[in-house]
């Protein structure tokens, strides 16, 4: 930063491009959508050159990968593992932009079925460049955060909300009383490490701060998959081949649940509906059992790379979930020139706009629209609403609602008491939000609490085979 006089004025500029920092909580190769959308964020905020960026990822111990990685994956060092996200991004967009990529250790939680920080993850980036910071789940990143305050070491800090939490916990035992106690913690972490916080949807929690915007897009492969169907059509080319599929992890409440009641209380209105399911999880065995119990032809299979060429010729994409937040699958769909059929639900807002997008309200109208899909074509993409889809679109509206476009020169009277970046001038709320995060600091740093609330026990500092592996010093060691 520099300052120079101007006409009785400081002239304040950033002498630097501003750094942005995005921190995740998981990594490919496991395919979830905390690893797969920030990775695409962090290539298409670098390709604009306006920022130098680092991604931040968790490191796992190699019995924790086993548990996370498909076909028993694992990575003996950080550095191989590093190698193996960028051909798999390199394989997507081409030439890859110029961005760093970093780790903390973690550890995966079986009950939670999600990966946890383990130490102070603000130490992965140095206060030289610790601008802006992107917390991609501010509140799983946050729950048992015990080290330095993100709004203390980052002069910004933006939440992005990817998933329904509470939708998930109200389908627990005593889920409505969970769910209440955390949606409060929730509103709490967020309150106190994120200056803003943008919301995918509707669908999920509202916080302080926060926005809704889908900032998401859809890898290319999938625009171009689309592109490639619509020369079919204008050729007169027959472009789908086959009826309806569903593709997601199979576990029930990834709408799997849903959508084999539907198929269950509507057999003789569907008789003429052949289905096919895709995914791998822990509900693989009940899905199929039930699935070959209806009077319908519905297959299921293991999951599969939604951009395989055995997706590519299916007409129909139905997706009944209402536990996602923006589904990454439905998106895809519509790339591809599909007819999507989905709930009339927030989650699903993003699509409305979409002539292929057939939202329904109630089972007959499900039963309904499901049918006449199967009966026509799909409605060419226009070119606005492609690009709508693409991840250089949804670069764009992250920039404008995160408001981190690259600084101009700003002038500051010398006299003001005014600081430069980011005075709230409600001292009164900005003492009570300090002292908020102190006290979780504080219990957050207390084993016993920290076990109470669901953190992983002795999850406080890395081990040290995961100090070894990383290079990693916790501050004070």
């Amino acid at each position: 930063m520099e300052a120079t006089l101007c006409g009785g004025v400081v002239c304040v500029a950033m002498a630097r491009r501003q750094h942005v920092t995005i921190v995740t909580t998981a990594s490919l190769p496991w395919m979830t959508g905390t690893a797969v959308n920030p990775l695409f964020r962090a290539a298409y905020l670098a390709k604009t050159g306006d920022w130098e960026v680092t991604l931040v990822v968790p490191w796992l111990s190699k019995a924790d990968q086993m548990l996370v990685y498909p076909n028993k994956m694992k990575f003996g060092a950080p550095g191989e593992q590093e190698a193996y996200v960028r051909r798999w991004l390199e394989e997507r967009i081409g030439a890859l932009p110029r961005f760093n990529i970093n780790f903390y250790p973690g550890k995966f939680s079986t009950e939670k079925r999600s990966i946890l920080p383990v130490g102070d993850i603000t130490e992965t980036v140095s206060d030289a460049k610790a601008d802006i910071a992107v917390l991609e789940e501010p509140e799983h990143l946050t729950w048992y955060h015990h080290g330095r305050r993100w709004k203390t070491k980052f002069r910004k800090v933006i939440g992005v909300v990817h998933t329904n939490y509470l939708e998930y916990v109200k389908r627990e035992r005593n889920g409505y009383i969970h769910a209440f106690l955390l949606k409060h913690i929730n509103s709490w972490v967020t309150d106190i490490y994120c200056h803003k916080v943008i919301r995918l949807s509707g669908a999920t929690q509202d916080v302080p701060r926060s926005v809704i915007c889908n900032v998401h897009g859809v890898n290319p492969k999938f625009i171009e998959i689309g592109k490639l169907k619509q020369r079919q059509i204008s050729q007169r080319e027959q472009s789908f081949f086959k009826g309806a599929y569903y593709i997601g992890k199979m576990v029930w409440s990834k709408g799997y649940t849903e959508l084999l009641q539907l198929f269950h209380k509507h057999q003789k209105e569907l008789s003429g509906l052949k289905m096919e399911l895709y995914g791998s999880g822990e509900d693989a065995d009940e899905v199929k059992a039930s699935a070959e119990k209806l009077n319908l032809d519905v297959r299921v299979y293991p999951g599969r790379d939604h951009a395989d060429s055995i997706f590519h010729d299916y007409k129909v994409f139905i997706n009944p979930s209402t536990t996602d937040v923006v589904c990454t699958t439905t998106a895809e769909a519509l790339a591809m020139g599909k007819i999507v059929i989905c709930a009339n639900h927030p989650s699903n807002e993003f699509f409305k706009r979409f002539p292929n997008c057939h939202m329904y309200n109630t089972e007959k109208e499900f039963v309904k629209l499901t049918m006449k899909a199967l009966a026509e074509e799909p409605i060419t993409l226009s070119e606005e609403l492609r690009h709508e889809l693409s991840w250089e679109a949804a670069t764009e509206r992250f920039v404008r609602v995160a408001d981190i476009a690259p600084a101009m020169p700003i002038k500051q009277n010398p006299s003001s008491s005014q600081h430069f970046m980011y005075i709230n001038p409600d001292e009164l709320k900005k003492n009570m939000e300090d002292a908020s995060a102190f006290f979780h600091n504080t219990i957050s740093g207390i084993e016993a609490a920290r076990w109470v609330f669901g953190a992983i026990p002795n999850s406080l500092q890395p081990d040290e085979q995961q100090c070894k592996e990383l290079g990693w010093r916790p501050q004070g060691q």
